[in-house]
């Protein structure tokens, strides 16, 4: 119950910042007695606190033949720490109206935590617990294992995993990206809780550690609850990164036949990094072409003019040491054929023409304008902001970031058409029976 009333308040109490220099976000870097470091956005009008946090090392770090045991770990930090069995973790946790929550990316553990600033000291601890000194009990473990397991299972028959998997596979082979995060029934039953603790005694290091906060607290006191939460953590190095990965190139198409009434298509090849020097002239063109909504030229040209399907995107994915290009789109078996013709053909015109500056100014509108709704709570503003420590954007990237999109030319994006967009060099997988299109090539 006082959880619901946690999101009830969240909800209400949003916390909306305008990004423009007269409403710039005041992002202070707080360096706790013990060293931790933590980007902190003060907001007293509200009393409410959200942290989130990552370390270095995701899915990647996985054993061979237990692929999903980082990904098990997240079900488990409930489930009992320190002193508080599975049932009272949970319920004290509840009866401060706290939210604790984690997920596992290929580049990085996160966990975030929001709680009433009055229960600050608290939750702060219960959340110290989970972190240090989790339990990892066979009789928990074997509970979350049968919910993971579904979830496995199921992904198993949904044409849009079987898609999306397949075109990894083909595009990084036996590289680690390419492996399944979420783990396989297989992989899943092999994991023992001494893979978790091994795993977590690797990954939950301070120096793979970034920190944000948000919400009514100052920098002295989050000095010292950062030590308090993390403080006894190893200082030990983080996971061995992933090495740069060289994506494949097609063409390539490879159907792979399921009896469903729709193909699921994906289509893509090798993007950049975050990085690049290029990057936000290769997002804008990016969304012009495959995002931004319903203004982007794949949804003009294959929803809104002929109906074939209900969405398509094309986007940029750039992992830590990948860059990807990825789309996906479906439709019915025997519009398979049409639909990805005209994908390639409106590939091909960007490349060639680039966007025109009507799509241009449109796209600056969208991206500048919506850029604020990334930041309407606390939630919200300390995710961005730990995502910007990830990417090592810097400090000054949230109140700058607009500035950059507004001062493109056609020219920077048309650049980036040009260098980015290969019809030429799509890897395409399609699943379901779809008409007008075999398997051919083999990459390379």
């Amino acid at each position: 119950m006082r959880a619901a009333v946690l999101r009830t308040v969240m909800a209400c109490f949003t916390l909306v910042w305008f990004l423009n220099p007269a409403n710039a976000i005041d992002i202070k870097e707080v360096v706790s007695p013990g060293g931790i470091r933590a980007w902190l956005v003060e907001n007293h009008n509200i009393p409410l606190i959200a942290m989130n946090f990552s370390f270095e090392g995701g899915t990647t770090s996985d054993p061979v033949g237990k692929e999903g045991a980082v990904n098990f770990i997240t079900g488990m930090m409930d489930e009992g720490a320190a002193d508080l069995d599975s049932a009272a973790f949970q319920a004290r946790r509840d009866e401060l109206a706290v939210r604790i929550m984690f997920d596992a990316g290929g580049d990085q553990f996160e966990g975030a935590i929001q709680t009433l600033s009055k229960n600050r000291g608290e939750a702060f601890a219960l959340l110290r617990k989970a972190m240090t000194a989790p339990h990892f009990e066979k009789e928990a473990m074997e509970r979350v294992r049968q919910q993971f397991l579904l979830g496995a299972k199921d992904d198993e028959q949904d044409p849009e995993k079987i898609a999306s998997r397949a075109w990894m596979k083909i595009a990084l082979g036996d590289q680690l990206y390419a492996r399944q995060g979420a783990g396989s029934p297989q992989s899943i039953a092999n994991i023992t809780p001494e893979d978790l603790r091994a795993l977590h005694r690797l990954i939950f290091s301070r120096k793979g550690l970034k920190v944000a906060v948000v919400g009514d607290i100052d920098a002295p006191t989050l000095g010292l609850a950062l030590d308090e939460v993390f403080g006894d953590l190893p200082d030990t190095a983080p996971p061995t990164p992933v090495k740069d990965v060289i994506v494949a190139k097609g063409p390539l198409v490879k159907v792979v036949d399921r009896d469903i009434p729709q193909s699921i298509i994906v289509f893509g090849h090798d993007g950049i990094l975050r990085d690049d020097p290029d990057f936000i002239p290769a997002f804008v063109m990016s969304n012009i072409l495959g995002g931004g909504g319903f203004a982007s030229r794949l949804t003009t040209e294959v929803r809104e003019k002929r109906g074939l399907t209900y969405g398509i995107g094309f986007g940029l994915v750039p992992l830590d040491h990948a860059g990807l290009y990825i789309g996906s789109v479906s439709t019915r078996n025997e519009k398979a054929s049409e639909t990805l013709a005209i994908v390639v053909d409106t590939l091909k015109k960007m490349a060639d023409e680039g966007p025109s500056q009507a799509e241009l100014d449109d796209m600056k509108t969208y991206l500048t304008g919506s850029y604020a709704l990334r930041f309407d709570s606390n939630g919200k503003i300390a995710g961005q902001l730990l995502g910007i420590q990830q990417q090592n954007l810097g400090i000054d990237y949230v109140n700058n970031r607009n500035s950059k999109v507004e001062a493109l030319t056609l020219d920077d994006v048309r650049a980036q058409a040009k260098r980015l967009v290969h019809a030429d060099r799509l890897i395409t997988i399609v699943v379901g029976r779809p008409e007008g299109i075999k398997s051919t090539g083999s990459g390379g």
